[in-house]
């Protein structure tokens, strides 16, 4: 049974610019509540959340057609601790960040025995059998549509087409997109106007973490701040540049715009 709450609207979120992108000030119970809000009542289009963190952000910077895309998303909530220390920076005493990992579980915790369905793309095939048998595990009565693990290379015109009226056909409630950002805003950005989903959004490697195929930082280690630094020792090779470069100029570029010596657009 869902829990009776107050509807949260987009509109009444504030949000702050982070080089040039919007980010909706919201912590977990917020997004949750709009997800449902979202998942059981029929949309005129899918409703699309960006979980951003300081890669997106970056990535949104260097490629503008990419920052484009995402303000397109209904809501972009704050991951990574780097957003939530310029958040405070610019008045908004933030808790804590919206992780993908986290952001699931809480969503199929407030969601359970509801009988909404569940469709997942990305990853291999292991690691979404393992997601799926992790989440009926820990919330009985979990109900999966389908999954897909698309090829690790561009996808031929047939293909695309017959993967979209795989989830079309499927009907779920909820999709689920893990292939990476900004791989996974890409596909999402190209692919709504078909897919006929009421709640779609990019949770990255929450697959991983969640079905257990990748261990995730322990929770102290996130309270600090230093995940990123536990995903780097762990994946120093995929990892060595968002950590070396990314970071660096992430920094350099919201000191030139908290001190007012740089706007973005």
């Amino acid at each position: 049974m869902l829990l009776q709450e107050e509807k949260v609207r987009p509109a009444s979120i504030s949000r702050i610019r982070i080089l040039g992108v919007p980010v909706h000030m919201v912590q977990i119970p917020e997004v949750v509540s709009l997800m449902t809000e979202w998942a059981t009542h029929e949309q005129e289009r899918p409703r699309w959340i960006v979980v951003a963190d300081m890669h997106a952000i970056i990535e949104a910077h260097k490629q503008p057609a990419f920052g484009a895309m995402i303000r397109q998303a209904d809501l972009t909530v704050p991951d990574g601790i780097s957003l939530i220390k310029v958040a405070r920076r610019k008045g908004v005493p933030l808790r804590t960040r919206v992780a993908g990992t986290d952001l699931m579980k809480a969503f199929f915790k407030h969601t359970q025995g509801s009988g909404l369905t569940h469709y997942f793309y990305g990853d291999t095939p292991q690691t979404l059998t393992q997601l799926g048998l992790k989440l009926r595990a820990e919330f009985p009565g979990t109900a999966i549509a389908g999954w897909h693990s698309p090829p690790f290379r561009p996808m031929t015109a047939r293909e695309d087409e017959q993967i979209i009226r795989e989830i079309n056909r499927a009907g779920p409630d909820v999709l689920w997109v893990g292939l990476g950002l900004p791989k996974q805003e890409r596909w999402i950005y190209e692919h709504l106007d078909r897919l006929e989903v009421p709640l779609i959004l990019g949770v990255g490697a929450a697959f991983k973490f969640v079905a257990g195929t990748v261990q995730r930082a322990p929770a102290w280690v996130g309270e600090l701040g230093l995940e990123w630094l536990w995903r780097f020792v762990c994946e120093p090779r995929r990892l060595w540049k968002r950590i070396m470069i990314e970071g660096p100029q992430f920094v350099g570029l919201v000191a030139l715009e908290l001190a007012g010596w740089r706007r973005f657009s």
